[in-house]
């Protein structure tokens, strides 16, 4: 069993984020007589698992329904699991095409209303 310290070693994340992943129910542990945390060795790679996801964009409940699927899944399986997956993509390209727009429009403004200026060279 893991120290919340080693966990956070081992996994490249700080405790604080441990103890937010266990409050969010990402991540379990257990108390020693101490009450102090002690985590699975297997907490290592479900952490590397939770950041990547929280790298891909989703939110910790998000990440909550996803884990356990994403666990248990073998590689080339789990069809369900690719349609949540796909909802996440196509989430995120909305997103992407919505700030695409944004910064079109901000361009826009910017030449309307603050063009660049031009620099005349003088000799």
């Amino acid at each position: 069993m893991l120290r919340i310290g080693e966990l956070a070693a081992r996994s490249d994340v700080s405790v604080r984020s441990l103890r937010y992943y266990e409050e969010q129910g990402l991540l379990c542990s257990v108390r020693d007589a101490g009450g102090r945390r002690r985590f699975a060795p297997e907490a290592v790679a479900r952490v590397g698992l939770i950041q990547r996801l929280y790298g891909a964009g989703l939110c910790s409940s998000k990440i909550g329904e996803l884990l356990p699927a994403l666990e248990d899944a073998s590689p080339g399986g789990a069809p369900q699991l690719r349609t949540a997956l796909c909802v996440e993509l196509r989430r995120l390209d909305g997103m992407i095409s919505d700030l695409e727009s944004a910064r079109a429009e901000l361009r826009s403004v910017m030449d309307t209303f603050a063009p660049a200026s031009r620099t005349t060279g003088t000799g």
